[in-house]
């Protein structure tokens, strides 16, 4: 295969390509992938109660047969490394496992999942998606624009591991997974010291109305978990790259002096600028290029950004410039499925590229992900417990409800839902059964609830996970 290619050390078994020629099979890859998926797979998911659903989503996501945790099909033949920040950083969460197997199945396959993700930022290929293409091989192509999250999705799936035992389980194994989790990050720690460095590097100034600040999407879109929008200046790609740094100064990985060395102010100060530019108009507006005067269609759904992302609720002033937006959202009947508590990643389609115009008109506009709902359901708990207040409390459980009763109803956690509360599918693409998704939502249902959604029966003897 030609193009460049990176690659490990000797001792690595993996074999990591980039490069024009690479892209190209890469795209033909993915594309014959999702139209065999739309046109050739059987929709064969029923109604069934959510404990049985999730019991065969955890079976599935999880399998021994899996070599990397991926979302489910049409996605299971790619890699996405953001979906470690935003889509499953509950993996290990103890309220989620079913059982002692459960527990060993996921370990192992984060691990593994980790360690392959590792590969990749050492041989040079941080990309949005790995494309397997045989065994031990895969492409690294950017789908569709070069990325703002993936090393924050890297390292959430590495902190998931050496912080594995910091929550007490009934399941054995998780003081040996944040072993093996540690043992990777002093391993890997010069390789994301490099990376995290090199995209603080990457940052290219931009002023407006008198705020200066560094951004990643200066000159052209930076992909994201809403990487369709074709859309420059965008509050989610910086935001993502803020908690990228936080997250490697969480874990040790760069030293603060020397990312505000590169950067030229401190952390403080460069969360001051985004949040001074992106809600200089007491909201957070989704891109800096908006130019409606109208709140409602400035927004997207994404500005709650990741868990342990971007938002500091010990701040009054940023739980304001939250609240405000959030009211807004909650406020607009645009930013809904009628009659229930879906919200849409924006009140209206955004600018896209041809492709997704022609293919996927509404993917992340006027669609429901039930993923961003939660995010969004947790932002608001958070906010009631610094603030002291129960404002959003009856929201969050809401929008849980629906959430919950969409899964039933459709057999299967949905990746997003269309504007009509089915399931999304258009000619050339059906929207994904996301069973690795599933967790996170068991993870805030329990905060919203004070218990846990599914109680599972324990073992009285955990076999150790080998």
């Amino acid at each position: 295969m030609s193009g460049i290619e990176g690659l490990l050390p000797s001792n690595s078994e993996h074999r990591f390509y980039q490069g024009l020629a690479a892209t190209c099979v890469a795209n033909c890859l993915q594309a014959t992938n999702f139209l065999s998926d739309r046109f050739l797979r059987r929709a064969d998911y029923a109604p069934a109660k959510i404990d049985e659903l999730y019991r065969n989503s955890m079976n599935s996501a999880f399998s021994v047969q899996e070599a990397f945790l991926v979302t489910g099909a049409p996605h299971a033949s790619a890699y996405y490394p953001r979906d470690f920040a935003w889509f499953y950083p509950d993996v290990l969460d103890p309220q989620t496992i079913i059982d002692s197997e459960d527990a060993a199945r996921r370990i192992r396959l984060l691990e593994k999942s980790v360690r392959l993700m590792l590969g990749a930022v050492r041989s040079g290929t941080v990309t949005t998606t790995l494309i397997p293409v045989k065994r031990n091989r895969y492409i690294g192509a950017n789908y569709f624009a070069p990325p703002s999250d993936t090393l924050l999705g890297v390292q959430a799936g590495l902190e998931q591991i050496v912080r594995a035992d910091l929550r007490t389980s009934p399941h054995s194994g998780m003081a040996k997974a944040a072993g093996s989790g540690r043992a990777l990050l002093c391993e890997y720690r010069a390789d994301l010291n490099k990376s995290v460095l090199d995209l603080a590097k990457s940052l290219e100034p931009y002023e407006r109305n008198g705020t200066r600040t560094l951004l990643c999407d200066v000159r052209a879109p930076r992909s994201a978990a809403t990487d369709t929008r074709a859309e420059r200046l965008r509050f989610v790609t910086n935001a993502s790259v803020y908690a990228t740094f936080q997250q490697s100064i969480r874990l040790g990985i760069v030293d603060t002096a020397e990312l505000e060395t590169i950067l030229g102010r401190s952390l403080a100060q460069y969360k001051t600028e985004l949040l001074l530019l992106f809600g200089r108009d007491g909201y957070i507006k989704h891109s800096l290029d908006c130019k409606t005067d109208s709140p409602a269609l400035a927004i997207a759904l994404d500005f709650v950004n990741v868990q342990h992302g971007f938002w500091n609720f010990k701040n009054e002033s940023e739980r304001a410039l939250f609240s405000t937006t959030a009211d807004f959202i909650l406020a607009e009947p645009r930013f809904r499925i009628p009659d229930t508590f879906h919200f849409f990643v924006s009140a209206d389609n955004p600018r896209k590229k041809f492709i997704h115009r022609i293919a996927t008109p509404s993917y992340q506009g006027r669609s429901a992900w039930p993923t961003f709902n939660v995010e969004f359901a947790d932002r608001m708990l958070e906010y009631d417990e610094f603030s002291g207040t129960g404002k959003y409390q009856p929201y969050a459980r809401d929008i849980l409800r629906h959430i919950h009763d969409a899964t039933e109803t459709h057999g299967g956690y949905q990746e997003l839902l269309s504007e009509n509360g089915l399931q999304y599918r258009t000619w050339a693409y059906r929207g994904a059964i996301a069973h690795s998704w599933f967790p996170r939502f068991l993870s805030v249902w329990s905060r919203a609830f004070g218990a846990p959604l599914i109680e599972w029966p324990r073992q009285t003897a955990e076999k150790a996970v080998a």
